[in-house]
């Protein structure tokens, strides 16, 4: 059996406990920090599935917190502090959603609560303290999901398909870009960290590959400085990981005009190749087939994906752990393997 389904059944029997006690119909959540981008976007994704319940929201600095209450998105939540919202024995998940150096403190607290995590990415840059945090929620059953928000869009999904299906033939390059265009206030929060803009959001497109082909064997990174900007942000990047028969290439730079429809996640093989633009308007596919496999005639074809929200498949997927005691379909495992490749691809590890 191969290692990471045995992990996975195993992790099933040490969750199962969960459902022995009584799974939830409706998944209470809790939501810790309003300041992240992602926040509302994934409020919005509990507000409107079935299967949660916001129970309370908590914004510790005061400016922020008063803003929040004044944003129609967060009307009609009940404002906690924090210590009530850990304390809540009613509350099944708490959501954190802050900056990179407040991740694992943070996700600490809630991990000692004894409530699941949902923790905003990048988790830090350190790995010594993440790696401890994923033991901690593994030995107390747990479950610890980060947020990178390509892991239920359709078109990677079916890249992902077609590459194990085989019908990419030989499989031998991954490429992925995940550009931005960021202004001053963004940039001097990336510019703390080494890896710059591909700390911050090459995750996304690292989440991916190594949910396909594992662990690099060499990673090589090029983190440069090369607009005119008067900072010292890595903001023109380059990772290449080694594998024994393919390569996987990975760009990020922080000044790109309309970067958001050129975010793209591709991979190639001797007789086919899947192009993704997930954040395109609308997301789109380009496949191309030596001959018929699968959905695909052969030759080149363009495929348009109806909407692709973020958040929704991946409050999904944590609702179903919650409600039936079982792992997420990506494990503790990867989760670890995510942050190790990121650190290393960072010049952090």
């Amino acid at each position: 059996m191969e290692r990471r389904k045995f992990l996975q059944y195993a992790g099933a029997g040490s969750l199962a406990s969960l459902a022995a006690q009584g799974a939830p119909k409706v998944v209470r959540a809790g939501i810790l920090g309003t300041q992240h981008s992602h926040t509302t976007g994934k409020l919005r994704a509990m507000k409107d599935s079935p299967d949660y319940e916001v129970a309370g929201i908590c914004e510790n600095d005061p400016a922020a917190r008063e803003r929040a209450q004044k944003d129609p998105r967060f009307q009609g939540l009940r404002w906690m502090s924090e210590e009530q919202l850990l304390a809540d024995p009613s509350t099944h998940l708490i959501v954190v959603e802050c900056s990179v150096w407040e991740a694992l403190p943070w996700g600490k607290k809630v991990i000692a609560a004894g409530k699941h995590l949902h923790l905003e990415k990048p988790p830090g840059n350190e790995w010594e303290p993440f790696k401890a945090l994923v033991e901690e929620a593994r030995s107390k059953r747990l479950l610890l999901q980060t947020g990178y928000v390509w892991r239920w869009n359709q078109g990677i999904i079916a890249a992902l398909e077609a590459a194990r299906q085989g019908w990419l033939g030989e499989m031998y390059m991954v490429r992925g870009t995940m550009n931005s265009d960021r202004g001053p206030d963004e940039r001097a929060k990336e510019a703390k960290y080494r890896g710059g803009g591909l700390f911050e959001l090459s995750g996304h497109v690292i989440d991916r590959t190594i949910e396909l082909l594992g662990r690099p064997k060499k990673v090589h990174s090029w983190l440069r400085h090369d607009t005119s900007y008067p900072d010292k942000l890595a903001d023109n990047n380059l990772t290449v990981f080694e594998y024994d028969k393919a390569l996987a290439v990975i760009a990020q730079a922080a000044r790109m005009s309309g970067s958001g429809d050129h975010r793209s996640f591709e991979v190639i093989g001797a007789d086919g190749s899947v192009m993704v633009y997930p954040e395109s308007s609308p997301p789109k596919m380009r496949v191309q087939m030596r001959k018929a496999q699968g959905p695909y005639k052969a030759g080149w074809q363009d495929i348009t994906l109806p909407p692709q929200p973020r958040f929704v498949g991946d409050f999904k997927e944590l609702a179903r752990a919650i409600k039936s005691g079982q792992p997420l379909k990506l494990s503790y495992e990867h989760e670890l393997l995510l942050h190790e490749t990121l650190l290393r691809a960072s010049g952090e590890l």
